[in-house]
């Protein structure tokens, strides 16, 4: 993207939420994307752990149906 692009996108944003509500929109982008990173890594490290269906347990459901 060339610099222009950049200048009119802002401009936009700054129409569109005003200038007052941009450092909270920018907060809450920054704790989305926290909680975003750490849900995933904790996804990519429970991937060798053990769900609740491989220990035997079952759900809800299957309780019900028994």
């Amino acid at each position: 993207m060339k610099p222009i692009h950049y200048v009119v996108l802002l401009v936009v944003v700054l129409l569109l939420f005003g200038a007052p509500k941009l450092p909270e929109l920018a907060r809450n982008l920054g704790k989305s994307l926290r909680i975003l990173k750490e849900e995933t890594q904790a996804l990519a490290s429970d991937d060798g752990a053990p769900t609740a269906k491989d220990a035997g347990e079952s759900s809800p459901k299957e309780a019900h149906d028994n």
